[in-house]
């Protein structure tokens, strides 16, 4: 059996400080094959930088997925061309920097394939997730029957409708970028693990990170605002997700949401 940790979206340095406490403390209750955590907003609350990325890789993150805000940070741009670690959406042009997907091998030898795919509704203007998600897979097939899917979207229904699209065809669809858990993991029938949002790891009193005052004047002034991170209420929102290590599909996901006790 393949365990797998995925932590929901970092919000900035809050989000760091949850995840250098609290990470420790999951891996030694539970034997994880793959941490994956989507950290595209690891860096003051919006994109990503070498050293915020190194920090959250030592302490013991193996691959980030990301979103929209992957490339708000200048300095991640020359980094991206080297780590791979770090997947871009991969229905974003080509010519976008990032790596399309990852395949980790984990210390039992089992290959895990993971793709970061972003939504169209409401968001921005790429190729097709949905056909994008079906190019990779018949590809991936070839190398393991473990795939891993970061849908990184804003409506609910645009990601329940690809992780129907994608039961039996992969592992696990997890849902990301409302930064607001939702409360629907299940394993639909043909054995692909899915939850509409994963959540936000990082301050809680907050609307969705950011400061509630700073995020009110936005829109009530309907100006630019300065956002900053909250600070208060600090939880690791995320989920486990089980998967048969034979046939690829899971066996158990298991939402977390857990309180930074100060």
């Amino acid at each position: 059996m393949i365990k797998i940790l995925f932590i929901a979206d970092i919000f900035g340095k809050p989000g760091r400080k949850v995840v250098l406490q609290l990470l420790p403390l999951l891996k030694s209750r539970e034997d994880f094959d793959l941490i994956i955590a989507n950290g595209e907003n690891l860096a003051g609350g919006r994109g990503i930088t070498p050293k915020t990325a190194t920090q959250m890789f030592e302490i013991g993150i193996d691959i980030f997925t990301s979103g929209n805000h992957l490339w708000d940070k200048k300095e991640i741009i020359k980094f991206l061309l080297d780590e791979k670690r770090i997947l871009k959406p991969a229905n974003y042009p080509p010519q976008a920097p990032g790596n399309d997907f990852f395949i980790y091998e984990s210390r039992k030898k089992i290959k895990i394939a993971i793709i970061n795919l972003i939504g169209r509704a409401f968001t921005v203007t790429v190729d097709c997730p949905f056909r994008c998600a079906d190019s990779y897979i018949k590809k991936l097939k070839e190398i393991t029957n473990i795939i891993f899917i970061d849908f990184h979207a804003e409506t609910t229904a645009e990601k329940m409708a690809l992780a129907w699209y994608l039961d039996g065809k992969v592992s696990a669809v997890i849902g990301t970028h409302t930064h607001i858990q939702t409360a629907d993991e299940r394993i639909l029938p043909k054995g692909t693990a899915y939850i509409t949002d994963a959540g936000m790891t990082g301050p809680h009193d907050s609307v969705i990170g950011v400061r509630t005052q700073d995020a009110i004047n936005r829109f009530i002034k309907q100006i630019p605002v300065r956002f900053n991170p909250a600070k208060e209420n600090l939880k690791l929102n995320g989920v486990i997700v089980s998967i048969d290590e034979q046939t690829g599909r899971a066996t158990d996901i298991q939402r977390l949401s857990i309180p930074l006790e100060e």
